[in-house]
């Protein structure tokens, strides 16, 4: 069985896309966010999500600046680029197409 932890390979980077589509955030805010959303499925690991985040950067799908955060602490913002978002939908319409055939897989009750 599955731990919390477990994420299917190559989704990191598509969860962190979902998660700043909707507004800049920082390493910490998108682990929580993913991590709330999920209601506690999933957890991306900081040996995880940074360097999804310096490899997405280094892409050109996502840039970064410093700003303050919340409690008045010096954060590395992320947002989307143009290109980002159209990685984003690329990255959805083939999750999509996955899980749609697995979950056909999983319901069949032939054999």
């Amino acid at each position: 069985m599955s731990r919390p932890t477990d994420l299917v390979q190559g989704t990191v980077d598509l969860l962190i896309l979902k998660t700043i589509a909707l507004e800049p955030m920082h390493g910490w805010a998108i682990a929580q966010r993913i991590r709330l959303l999920s209601q506690d499925v999933l957890q991306v690991q900081q040996g995880s999500l940074y360097p999804a985040l310096h490899k997405l950067e280094h892409q050109g799908f996502i840039k970064s600046e410093w700003d303050t955060s919340d409690n008045n602490r010096r954060a590395k913002y992320y947002t989307l680029t143009r290109a980002g978002q159209k990685r984003l939908a690329h990255e959805l319409e083939s999750w999509e197409r996955l899980s749609a055939a697995i979950t056909m897989v999983a319901r069949t009750t032939e054999i």
